[in-house]
């Protein structure tokens, strides 16, 4: 049995991490929290099994808190989701929710998929979208580039963002800076960086 444990324990926590960092949503988010509990649980059998009370002691702390990561994730976050898409199916026309609207794909004019939403930013004073953060090209964020996209340039549907702009385009501009993006989307933001 001990064997058993010392195998679950590490294979579930590991699939767990896996599952929590991919960020797909209220559901796959709290499915993996449910792994983290049997994992936790694992841990907590495998340390009383060997007499290691530091480890029995964390993993049932842990146990507390993916717990509450269940029910965040799939009680409270996942009644909201719901709770959007009954909006989007009722509504005269179609709606996505703001929410919804970081992770959706972002495709081009012609519907090649170029990357994913990454973010909107909204005027305060009038509560307008004013551009959405596109992210284009990359691997898990490696080698992409950013576009800060003005809304004028998009058209969003509830399981796409089309971007008014070319593939081919976007691979030859430059794009905003990761960690500093700007007051406002300019007229040029898909030019190439050689023009």
């Amino acid at each position: 049995m001990e064997q058993a444990v010392q195998w679950i324990a590490p294979v579930t926590t590991s699939i767990a991490a896996v599952m929590v960092a991919l960020n797909g949503g209220a559901r796959l988010t709290g499915y993996g929290f449910i792994v983290f509990a049997i994992g936790s649980i694992a841990w907590s059998a495998y340390g009383w099994m060997t007499a290691q009370d530091n480890l029995l002691i964390q993993n049932l702390i842990l146990l507390a808190i993916n717990l509450l990561g269940i029910w965040r994730w799939l009680g409270r976050t996942a009644r909201y989701e719901e709770g959007a898409e009954a909006a989007s199916e009722e509504a005269e026309t179609p709606m996505v929710s703001a929410a919804a609207l970081a992770g959706l794909d972002a495709v081009d004019r012609e519907g090649e998929r170029i990357g994913s939403v990454v973010d909107a930013m909204i005027a305060c004073d009038s509560g307008r979208m004013a551009y959405a953060t596109v992210s284009v090209g990359g691997v898990g964020g490696v080698g992409e580039k950013l576009f800060a996209v003005p809304w004028r340039d998009l058209r969003i549907s509830t399981d796409r963002v089309e971007v008014n702009s070319l593939a081919s385009r976007l691979h030859r501009a430059s794009g905003v800076e990761a960690d500093h993006w700007p007051g406002s989307a300019g007229k040029d933001w898909d030019r190439p960086a050689a023009e």
